[in-house]
């Protein structure tokens, strides 16, 4: 008996360690930059590259004026959620929509507001 119960506290120390698991951790760099017209930019630094943008169907525009902005990839903090196309009404009639878009920076990627000029 004794051999048997050192034999089994001998083999309790042997359990199997449950496997090593490795997470991903996106990073993310907030700059803030003020203009001369005193607005505030914010710029996000995401070190995962977006998918790639995905074909949509535009809808019949609701009236003249509109204009098509295309979806987009948002970054969330944690992954990217894509954000369907809309129309949106031009704020006057030379307005020209310039389409957001993600732009390669050293480390990352930065997303650029779509805007009007």
């Amino acid at each position: 008996m004794p051999f048997c119960l050192l034999v089994l506290l001998g083999l309790a120390g042997c359990v199997a360690e449950p496997p090593v698991t490795t997470t991903s951790t996106t990073v993310t760099r907030e700059t803030v930059t003020t203009g001369p017209a005193r607005t505030v930019g914010r710029e996000i630094l995401v070190t995962e590259a977006p998918p790639p943008v995905r074909v949509e169907t535009r809808t019949v525009a609701p009236g003249p004026g509109y204009v098509w902005t295309s979806g987009y990839w948002r970054w969330t903090g944690a992954r990217y959620e894509w954000v369907p196309g809309s129309w949106i009404a031009r704020p006057r009639t030379t307005a020209v929509w310039v389409a957001g878009h993600w732009e390669r920076r050293p480390g990352g990627w930065v997303w650029i507001a779509g805007h009007w000029q």
